[in-house]
């Protein structure tokens, strides 16, 4: 299986390998994702997004708020490689954001906020970035929503993809990495709006999730 793709047994780092911050000692059971590997990555499917969508304007949809460093680092690459390429891509970043949790539970209705006006993403190109995807309910949920205005063409990338019980969900166009079913925290990714500062993707222990539960 290829090098992006963790398995179930995968038993992750230790976090004593790791600088993180204090405010989460004991809140983790281990690091999944250290950050550099993320970085990484992230290069990596900067230029295979250039390779497929080069010379084309985009409008870069990042979905918030997880998806927030991700898109960061993913539009600094792609500008990076547009500078020292034949390939260019134009790109203007816009924002929706998505509720879909509560606390570690997929709730049962997708809310859809900032979206009330996709009329401007009619005949455009559309990269929609997102942290995660699980059971592709809430992706399905917003590229409903935009597929009304007719865009040119839509893509998706996630960070992750996280390995559900429905193996014939919805995959995106581009992903960093296929994880098991754990609730992740880091890198953006929060549980209730904590560990959003962490910078490895970790996987939080019952004792974060009941500090932090709403």
């Amino acid at each position: 299986m290829w090098k992006s793709y963790i398995s179930d047994d995968w038993p992750g780092y230790s976090l004593d390998l790791f600088t993180y911050p204090q405010h989460y000692y004991g809140d983790l059971d281990y690091v999944l994702i250290p950050h550099g590997i993320i970085v990484d990555r992230i290069e990596r499917l900067a230029k295979d997004i250039m390779q497929d969508i080069g010379y084309n304007d985009i409008v870069v949809l990042c979905v918030l708020k997880g998806g927030y460093k991700f898109c960061a680092d993913l539009v600094e690459h792609i500008k990076n490689l547009s500078r020292n390429s034949e390939r260019f891509i134009s790109m203007k970043v816009d924002f929706v954001r998505l509720k879909s949790y509560c606390n570690d539970q997929s709730m049962q209705d997708t809310q859809i906020i900032g979206g009330e006006d996709f009329s401007e993403l009619t005949g455009k190109n559309v990269l929609i970035v997102e942290d995660i995807v699980g059971t592709g309910k809430t992706m399905k949920a917003l590229l409903n929503n935009i597929e009304k205005y007719k865009p040119k063409m839509v893509k998706v990338t996630s960070l992750l993809l996280k390995r559900t019980s429905q193996p014939d969900g919805y995959r995106p166009d581009y992903y960093g990495f296929e994880i098991p079913n754990l609730f992740v925290v880091g890198y953006a990714l929060d549980y209730n709006e904590y560990f959003r500062d962490l910078n490895h993707i970790c996987v939080i222990n019952n004792h974060g999730k009941a500090k932090y539960r709403v």
